[in-house]
Order: C-alpha cells, then sequence, then structure tokens
C-alpha cells in the first residue's frame, strides 16, 4: 500500500488559496481514478482506491497545515506504510508557478506542513512540490508578504488556465508516481500541462482570509 497525503488548510474559507494545491491535487486525482467517498478518520479525510496494480491510501490532514504531521505519521504507523512508500503533494513558492518536482527527502525550505511532517515522520518521504510562484513572480513589482500570498486565492486566469490543467495532468500521470517513476511522471506532466509563461495581471490578484499559523 502507498500513502498519498495532500496538504492544506481545512474549512470552505481555506479551499481556494494557494496552500492548499496539495488537497487539491488529491482531490482531481481521487475523482478521476474513483477512489472511494472522502471520510473522516483519526484526524484527516481519507479515500481509498488504485493507481495500476498499487492499492492507495490517501489522505487529507485537517489539523491545519502546521500540525499536518501526527496524522500522516498516524495512518503510516497503522496501515504499516515505511517512508519510501509515502508521497506528500504541497505548494511550492521557491518552484515557478505551473512547474512540478518529485524528490525523495530533503529540507522543509520554509514550509511548515513539511517540516511538521519531518519532525513526526523523518525526511525519507517523496516531495511533490507543486509551483505557486513567489509574489513578485506572479505580479511584477508586487511585495506582498509570503505568508499572506500563500493564504492568498489563485487568480482568475490562474483557475481557468495552467491550474486545472496541472492538476489533471498529474492526476492522470499518477500511476507513474505510484510505480516509483517518478521521472517519466515529472515528464509527462510538464508535456501536458506546460508551465505558463505569461504573467498574470495586478487586477487579478486573489484574496484569502486572515487564518491560524501556516
Amino acid at each position: 500500500m502507498l500513502l498519498f497525503t495532500g496538504l492544506g488548510n481545512p474549512g470552505q474559507d481555506y479551499s481556494g488559496n494557494r496552500h492548499n494545491a496539495g488537497f487539491m491535487a488529491l482531490d482531481v486525482l481521487a475523482e478521476r481514478h474513483g477512489f472511494s467517498a472522502w471520510k473522516a478518520r483519526g484526524g484527516a479525510q481519507t479515500a481509498e482506491g488504485r493507481l495500476g496494480s498499487h492499492k492507495i491510501l490517501a489522505i487529507k490532514p485537517q489539523s491545519y497545515m502546521n500540525k499536518s504531521g501526527l496524522p500522516v505519521a498516524e495512518a503510516a504507523r497503522f496501515c504499516k506504510i515505511p517512508p519510501e512508500n509515502i508521497f506528500v503533494f504541497y505548494d511550492e513558492i521557491d518552484l515557478a508557478a505551473g512547474k512540478i518536482r518529485v524528490k525523495c527527502g530533503g529540507g522543509h525550505g520554509g514550509h511548515n506542513g513539511i517540516r511538521d511532517i519531518d519532525r513526526h515522520l523523518g525526511t525519507d518521504y517523496w516531495r511533490v512540490r507543486i509551483g505557486v510562484g513567489r509574489p513578485e513572480q506572479v505580479i511584477p513589482g508586487s511585495r506582498i508578504d509570503i505568508h499572506k500570498w500563500v493564504l492568498m486565492d489563485f487568480t482568475a486566469s490562474e483557475r481557468n488556465g495552467w491550474l486545472p490543467d496541472l492538476l489533471r495532468a498529474m492526476a492522470d500521470e499518477a500511476p507513474l508516481l505510484a510505480a516509483h517513476d517518478e521521472g517519466s511522471f515529472m515528464s509527462r506532466v510538464a508535456h501536458l500541462a506546460p508551465a505558463p509563461k505569461i504573467q498574470t495581471s495586478e487586477s487579478e490578484t486573489g484574496t484569502g482570509p486572515d487564518g491560524k499559523e501556516t
């Protein structure tokens, strides 16, 4: 069995935030591959399904981003899933919007969800980084604070452009990820959903609520 984890903050107020890209990725993947309905279990929303010959447990921790680690670690221990079979999907500001990178191990890069998972699980799991870019890359000249940026919604042009294309491509090619063929997964997703080259305008900036520490 493999554990696919998406990171985000629970609740409708956060659902469109950049910080919820991991939740979004798992929602599309689970729907695309006919997973079971999401249900509450052990501090997380869980769904089960298959990708090729691999059984998948998908979870979305409901404990807010900076406390993501315990639900992930508990699910891994309960199902006896080793770190090399755990994939964590999350937003990455240091990756250009629309790009993805997959890597086993590494640092948390200041991401509080990953920081907490490292604390509870160690670092030898797979990270599926979903690029959301920095504010000055998306909005030229912007000086929006990073913590505010990730709690802002994706812009209208992102929601109608590269974001759904990327999420669909990731879902379509997820069997490659389950087979631990991360190189082919990244190549196929980049081919199906090329990262945008045109920057969005300032007038399309989304907004997000003030919330718990991310």
